[in-house]
């Protein structure tokens, strides 16, 4: 496209100057602005306007089959105004493979893994799990549009003293009938039955503590009981993967590994840490690791007093067989705000290792892509009145219901099915978009009008701009092939042309950021500029034929890329609202 190549140019030129493209804010000024000269004047000590025209004739000379003017804007900005037969190409290009269009080959020969959800078995999915689940899902496509290989990984929290509490209530109160009917539900409530009966008999720590001695000693009684409540869980969270439309229910591409996984692993491990001089006995006789080295102030314990491994250990042991994956170049890990102590020191401990030969030296990029807190409409965090998380099957739930209610108004005509099945897409527009057009680092709210708006910034006014354009390309029967295109002179024709060459861009942003919003605002800015098409050019009855056949092919292709934007952001593009 021409943003990388002009990029390219740039650099080949002068390679330490930092080069961006921006789009002015009225299209008559040109369809790309860049700034450069500014750094470069000061840097060369000459006059911004002097160096201005010294970058215009650079592009002119390297770009001269695309670019048909080039505008020196005082106080030095370089303005550029492509050909019409360039845009028209890229509209023909992007008419040709939709499906393919913003991908890349940047990711050829290398892997990336992308950790989310990771919830804790014997456990509802809450409203805590949403935004690792759909970020990391959304990231993970992006992933896979550039090229790479991706490996989605959900590290599943299945070990700890937790579970022999669960297993301890189990024998004493449980129900096979009950468990069998509903399992995770009844295994909270054996779980919160548990916690609040030891308050009146302590004994009961004792149990539990004692029942995960035997699961981690291999008993066979608690072996099984715990592989049922792994099993059982698993199983609730695949069909709330499918409902949400995540790509973690199975398949080649999905590793589901649990903290269990890494147990036989973590005496060798921490044996090693101490052998080499990382870890240390401290406070109490828990062994911890000095990271100050690193700016960080807190130890990281690796094993507490009592033996028991933590964790980071767990976590350490993980992320070295990750490594050990040929051709994984990244390891993005998913994970709330709260998490960012952790992380830090999980990063600090690899990079230990690594310096001691206990990982590959060439240690893939570790980034932690933090989240914020899911709030209520009056900005106070999302629960319910008790204060506990909000269930996620009751957040789509109310969902669906909302949506309902929308495509019952736009569509009246609509049967129950229908209404249903566009009810649960434009149900999950409004959730995951709502979170992924904000940066991940902000906390996001639930305001469901606002969230449902079908003419405000939301995922169900995407769908709706796209359905709209879809149903005309339909109509107007849009052509196997663009063919020539002729007539396409309006200026809001050249601004949906111009913002057409940068989904690329948008999408490369994503991973180049580990944020959705670069590719969410691109979605929206694209939307508003074609509502804004709809209702000044005549497409439908345009009586000149060639041209009403151009204007075809530019609608159906805008409808073609926010249906691919909206899937990356794992949303679905019905074809009616």
């Amino acid at each position: 496209m021409f943003r990388d190549s002009l990029i390219a140019s740039m650099r080949k030129r002068w390679p330490d100057l930092h080069v961006e493209l921006s789009v002015p804010p009225d299209p008559s000024l040109g369809d790309y602005s860049l700034n450069a000269a500014f750094a470069l004047a000061k840097k060369e000590r000459r006059p911004v306007l002097q160096v201005a025209e010294v970058l215009a004739e650079a592009i002119r000379e390297d770009h001269a089959t695309c670019v048909k003017e080039v505008r020196i804007v005082p106080p030095g900005f370089v303005n550029i105004v492509l050909q019409e037969s360039y845009l028209q190409r890229k509209l023909s290009e992007a008419y040709r493979s939709p499906d393919r269009y913003g991908s890349s080959g940047a990711g050829k020969g290398r892997k990336v893994i992308v950790e989310y959800s990771s919830p804790n078995i014997a456990k509802s999915m809450h409203v805590g799990h949403l935004r690792s689940t759909i970020i990391g899902d959304a990231l993970a496509n992006v992933y896979d549009a550039l090229g790479y290989d991706v490996i989605r990984w959900n590290y599943i929290g299945d070990w700890g003293t937790q579970f022999g509490n669960l297993i301890a209530a189990y024998k004493k109160w449980g129900s096979e009938a009950e468990l069998e009917k509903d399992p995770v539900p009844y295994m909270e409530s054996l779980y919160v039955r548990f916690h609040a009966e030891k308050e009146q008999d302590p004994a009961l720590e004792d149990a539990g503590r004692e029942e995960f001695r035997k699961l981690e000693s291999g008993d066979s009684e608690n072996r099984k009981l715990w592989e049922r409540f792994r099993g059982l869980s698993l199983e609730r969270f695949s069909m709330m993967y499918g409902r949400l439309g995540v790509a973690l229910a199975g398949g080649d591409a999905v590793t589901t590994k649990g903290e269990s996984d890494y147990e036989d692993r973590l005496a060798g491990l921490v044996e090693e840490l101490s052998g080499n001089g990382i870890a240390a006995p401290g406070e109490g006789g828990a062994l911890v690791a000095d990271l100050s080295g690193f700016g960080i102030a807190t130890a990281a314990m690796l094993r507490k007093s009592d033996g028991a491994t933590v964790y980071l250990t767990r976590d350490l042991a993980s992320l070295r067989e990750r490594a050990t994956i040929a051709g994984v170049a990244k390891i993005l890990y998913v994970v709330a705000n709260q998490q960012a102590l952790h992380f830090e020191q999980l990063f600090a401990m690899a990079e230990l290792m690594k310096q001691k030969g206990l990982i590959r030296e060439n240690l893939p990029e570790l980034n932690h892509v933090k989240f914020g807190l899911v709030l209520g409409a009056d900005g106070k965090k999302f629960s319910t009145r008790e204060g506990n998380a909000v269930a996620l099957a009751d957040v789509l739930n109310e969902a669906e219901h909302r949506a309902e209610n929308v495509v019952h108004e736009k569509n009246p005509e609509l049967d129950e099915a229908r209404v249903h099945e566009t009810a649960h897409d434009v149900a999950l527009a409004a959730v995951k978009y709502n979170d992924l057009r904000q940066h991940p680092h902000s906390d996001i709210t639930f305001d469901w009008d606002a969230m449902l708006d079908l003419s405000g910034n939301s995922g169900p006014y995407l769908q709706y701009t796209h359905a709209r354009l879809a149903n005309i390309a339909a109509k107007a029967g849009a052509p196997e092939e663009a063919g020539e295109l002729t007539g396409l002179e309006h200026p809001a024709e050249r601004a949906l042309m111009s913002a057409l060459l940068d989904f690329p861009e948008a999408v490369a942003a994503c991973a180049r950021l580990s944020a959705l919003n670069p590719l969410a605002l691109y979605l929206y800015e694209l939307a508003g500029l074609a509502n804004r098409y709809y209702e000044q050019v005549r497409v439908m009855d345009e009586e000149d034929t060639a041209v009403r056949g151009a204007r075809v092919v530019l609608v159906a292709t805008v409808a073609a890329v926010l249906k691919r934007g909206l899937g990356i952001l794992g949303i679905r593009a019905p074809e009616r609202i």
